[in-house]
C-alpha cells in the first residue's frame, strides 16, 4: 500500500429510474423512516449494512419488520461476504454475492406486496 494513497472499491446503486420506481413497496415503507435517504437511492448493500438500525426504527411497523427479520441473517452473511471479497480483491466474486443479495430484496419486495 502506498504511503499517501489508497485504493478504494465502492458499491453504488444503479436503478434505471430510481429506487422508488424499481422497488416501490420497499421505498414506500422506508420513506416513513427517512424520505431523503430513499430519494438518494440507497443500494441494497447499504440497506443490508444498516439493517439492525432500520429494524430498531421499524418498531411501529410490525408486518414489515417481521419480513426484514426473516431475511436478516441471510442479508448479514451476504454483506460480510461482500466485504471480505472486496478486501481480498475478489471483485467478480463480490459481484456474484451482490446478485444473491438482490434476489433476497426481490423476495422482500414481493412479500411486502402481500401485507
Amino acid at each position: 500500500m502506498s504511503k499517501y494513497m489508497q485504493l478504494t472499491v465502492r458499491i453504488r446503486p444503479y436503478y434505471r429510474k430510481g429506487f422508488k420506481k424499481a422497488y416501490p413497496k420497499l421505498a414506500h415503507r422506508f420513506s416513513y423512516l427517512d424520505e431523503a435517504w430513499v430519494e438518494g437511492n440507497p443500494s441494497f448493500f447499504e440497506i443490508a449494512g444498516k439493517l439492525d438500525k432500520l429494524l430498531y426504527q421499524l418498531e411501529g411497523d410490525p408486518p414489515f419488520r417481521e419480513i426484514l427479520l426473516k431475511h436478516r441473517s441471510a442479508l448479514h452473511k451476504l454483506y460480510e461476504d461482500v466485504e471480505e471479497r472486496i478486501a481480498d480483491w475478489h471483485l467478480a466474486e463480490a459481484d456474484r454475492v451482490l446478485y444473491e443479495m438482490e434476489d433476497i430484496f426481490d423476495e422482500i419486495e414481493a412479500e411486502v406486496g402481500r401485507i
